[in-house]
């Protein structure tokens, strides 16, 4: 029901709530409907948050630029204009489509100009129309519209006058207890005697929804709306009630501190019976775990103050969890707690062998690392980065180096790592505020001292939520850590005795402060020779366990391993190598359950048998029976390979055309090469005329691989001077370096991968620069037995080597002019 007579409506401001605040003023006519002038054309005002019903009264505060010029025009002409209610409050230039599809003719009874420039108009609804097509937009809304009729009760009937008499008691039910309607609303309401206006001013009042009000507007049944209004009355009765209900028990004579004691020794018998811990027993349990915790005083008091903070706390308030779980969080925390430290090196070193092939610069770091413990107890722990290609067994070596030192292992994944309260946690204050993930880990591995794998460490994201390197920064310090603080934790923890070992595929995405406070260990990828023993100590026998073989059921040839790394796999670790090792033996596996004959060493042939044909090919080296063909060593992520550099000229202007997708380096390359073969061609008999008159195109196989780099240079310039004089190439021979304007030769990389793929495709003779003879030392012996290396420091020195004397068979004869100079 309305609430105050006395309050305005403005159409827009009006705030829904309290859009009842008043009761209407109330119309002399006994007919609300008649049937005055009803204009086909009106114009609309759109109202806020009120419907408007015929016969009620009501005053309406206008506001917006065009509703003042409607009601000043209206009220100078007929008065009369159609009252619309919007469907969202927030439209200020309201279209056809913002306003619902029934209104209210209307008739302004009085306009009042108000000091603040507003207007208030005082309207009476008159009939019911539907809004049509709107004529104009322009000074205001007009609109053409058809008139509803609604039908009239028959008061004769007792069915009616049993309704009617239902919602005149419903509405002084409401006056009654509803102490904010004036006594007035009574008295009005006994002399409403017409049974349309009442349903209407009812309406008009009902404590309801703008929507439920205007779903009244449109009935035109006065049955059904009356049955409708007395279902919204009943609601707002029951609301009231319940209000009345809660008021009283608020005003209880009972004390609250008393019943609040009352309550919880209720709740006490109740835990009691239940066999759950009370809150007296979880504080006696927290300070009997405190007793054995090895914590430094500051630390211990910290903890005495919150817990006696947990004391005074009433065990049902929403702090209490809280305050509980941060301090089961400090208890379970593992301070000043480690775990002994193996210092057996040699069975250190004997773990790291057995579980990985191969990494003897990480193995050799591990190692020096324990040593320096074992002299020295109170070492800091280093923070390492493992770089290096998927598949290679970065995270592993974790666990291999947990082993080694007999500590805990935990790994964190930080791939993905968007917020850095996953690394420092949350205030304890926020609801559902929880530790950061290391020092959850730490309290995971109960120990103050575990191997802690930071995975992904490259892949580290940031956004508006904070950047997780920067958080990482303090972690990774070893000046730092032993006084990291966790948001969470409030306190200061001891870091510097974990032992941090990041992995990362690229160095270039992490942090470069981050980078500057790790220990980088490239790890490259395995060799065919150290993937054939990876497959035969630890893939193949994981295979078999896996599959429910036996150790005998089987073995595979060491040419038939080659056979899968080369022709099934392109990757530098080894993870679809095991994959392939996985199907091998599932297909030994299917044999063995349907006892079926199976060959007990695996071959080449029995290989292709079960996978198929091949994926990929390897390069073999090719005859020497062309000129400008050289063999060429490269690097790639999966390993090393063979390329053949193709050189070739026609007839023409001298023009240079590099082919076979080559980086920018690579054709830098190309054209350094040429200009010193042309600066020095007398010194290699080439007539300097040839540049001029010769087109010369470089072709590198195969074109649709991308290609790049300097250390193709002295290949490519022994390929332009075999070209050109028609000098036949040294037979399997293969080189690598970089090639300067001056005709030096510079180191490159990935000498290990290169000479390993040039000793597979049969190569038996190697140039390199000089100072790549301390890369040669360092791969083991067995793997470069029957390779013979040439080092130099000049191209010349180059071309005495891989030049032979004689010419091709069938070279090219060319044809020179003489250059004519006018």
């Amino acid at each position: 029901m309305a609430r105050n007579n006395k309050k305005k409506l403005r159409d827009e401001e009006i705030d829904h709530d309290n859009s009842e605040d008043f009761i209407p003023i109330l119309t002399a006519e006994e007919d609300p409907e008649q049937e005055a002038v009803r204009p086909d054309e009106l114009p609309i005002l759109p109202v806020r948050n009120t419907v408007l019903f015929p016969g009620v009264i009501i005053p309406i505060t206008v506001g917006r630029q065009k509703s003042i010029k409607l009601v000043k025009k209206a009220y100078k002409g007929d008065r009369l204009i159609g009252v619309v209610t919007q469907r969202k409050a927030g439209a200020d230039e309201p279209k056809k489509e913002d306003l619902y599809e029934v209104g209210t003719m209307a008739t302004i009874l009085k306009m009042l100009t108000l000091p603040d420039g507003n207007t208030t108009i005082i309207i009476q609804g008159r009939s019911k129309f539907v809004l049509n097509e709107v004529v104009k937009d322009e000074p205001y809304m007009v609109a053409k519209v058809a008139y509803l009729t609604d039908t009239q009760p028959n008061e004769k009937q007792k069915e009616t006058k049993a309704l009617l008499e239902s919602l005149r008691e419903a509405a002084f039910k409401i006056i009654k207890i509803n102490p904010d309607i004036p006594s007035e609303a009574q008295v009005a309401l006994e002399n409403i005697e017409s049974s349309v206006f009442l349903i209407n001013f009812l309406s008009s009042n009902v404590n309801a929804d703008l929507a439920d009000k205007q779903g009244l507007l449109n009935l035109t049944d006065w049955k059904e709306r009356a049955t409708k209004l007395f279902e919204y009355m009943l609601k707002d009765i029951q609301l009231l009630e319940l209000k009345q209900e809660i008021h009283s028990k608020a005003h209880s004579d009972i004390d609250q501190q008393q019943r609040d004691y009352f309550l919880r020794q209720q709740i006490k018998v109740l835990q009691e019976e239940l066999g759950q811990d009370a809150p007296e027993q979880d504080i006696e349990k927290l300070k009997e775990r405190a007793k054995t915790k090895q914590w430094s005083k500051t630390i211990a008091d910290h903890f005495q103050k919150e817990l006696s903070k947990l004391i005074r706390l009433n065990s049902q308030s929403p702090d209490y969890p809280i305050a509980l779980n941060y301090l089961e969080f400090m208890l379970d925390l593992p301070w000043e707690h480690y775990t002994e430290d193996s210092f057996d090196l040699v069975k250190a070193k004997e773990i790291l062998d057995a579980d990985h092939h191969g990494l003897t610069k990480v193995k050799t770091r591990i190692l020096e690392y324990l040593a320096v413990l074992k002299l020295r107890k109170d070492m800091k722990g280093p923070i390492l980065c493992l770089y290096g290609p998927p598949g290679v067994g970065k995270t592993s070596l974790g666990k291999s180096i947990a082993k080694s030192l007999n500590r805990q292992y935990v790994r964190m994944s930080l791939g993905g790592l968007h917020d850095e309260s996953e690394i420092r946690g949350h205030r304890k204050t926020y609801i559902g505020a929880m530790p950061g993930r290391v020092l959850a880990n730490v309290k995971k591995a109960a120990s103050s001292n575990p191997v802690f794998v930071l995975d992904e460490i490259d892949k580290i994201g940031n956004d508006f939520r904070g950047d997780p390197a920067s958080a990482l920064l303090e972690v990774l310090d070893p000046e730092q850590n032993n006084t990291f603080a966790d948001n969470y934790l409030d306190v200061e923890y001891d870091l510097s005795k974990v032992l941090f070992v990041a992995t990362a595929n690229a160095l270039d995405t992490i942090h470069p402060a981050l980078r500057d406070r790790m220990e980088i260990i490239e790890i490259n990828g395995y060799t065919l020779e150290e993937k054939v023993e990876i497959v035969k100590k630890h893939l193949l026998p994981k295979a078999k366990k896996e599959h429910g073989l036996g150790v005998r059921a089987f073995s595979i040839d060491d040419s038939a391993i080659a056979h899968v790394i080369d022709g099934y796999t392109r990757e530098s670790g080894v993870r679809n190598l095991e994959q392939k090792m996985a199907a091998l033996t599932r297909n030994i596996a299917k044999s063995v359950a349907m006892e079926e004959e199976y060959p007990k060493k695996l071959k080449k042939a029995d290989v292709e048998r079960i996978l198929g044909m091949p994926s990929f090919d390897k390069e073999l080296y090719q005859d020497n029976d062309y000129a400008g063909v050289v063999t060429g060593l490269a690097w790639t992520q999966v390993g090393g390979e063979i390329l053949f550099i193709e050189s070739s000229l026609s007839k023409g202007r001298g023009t240079l055309t590099l082919s076979g997708q080559l980086g920018d380096v690579m054709k830098e390359s190309a054209t350094t090469a040429l200009s010193y073969l042309k600066a020095h061609s007398d010194d290699l008999g080439i007539d300097y005329r040839l540049f001029s008159q010769y087109d010369l195109h470089v072709h590198i196989p195969a074109g649709a691989v991308p290609k790049d780099g300097p250390s193709a240079g002295i290949t490519m310039f022994t390929s332009l001077a075999s070209a050109y004089t028609q000098r036949k190439v040294k037979d399997k021979i293969a080189m690598t370096g970089e090639i300067t304007l001056r005709g030096k030769v510079l180191p490159v990389g990935g000498i290990k991968e290169k000479i390993l793929a040039a000793k597979r495709a049969g190569i038996t003779e190697i140039i390199l620069c000089t100072q790549n003879k301390k890369d040669i030392q360092e791969i083991d012996a067995h793997y470069v037995t029957d390779l013979k290396f040439h080092y130099v420091d000049k191209v010349a020195d180059v071309l005495q080597i891989a030049l032979l004397g004689e010419k091709v068979k069938n070279p090219v004869l060319f044809k020179v002019e003489d250059i004519k100079v006018n």
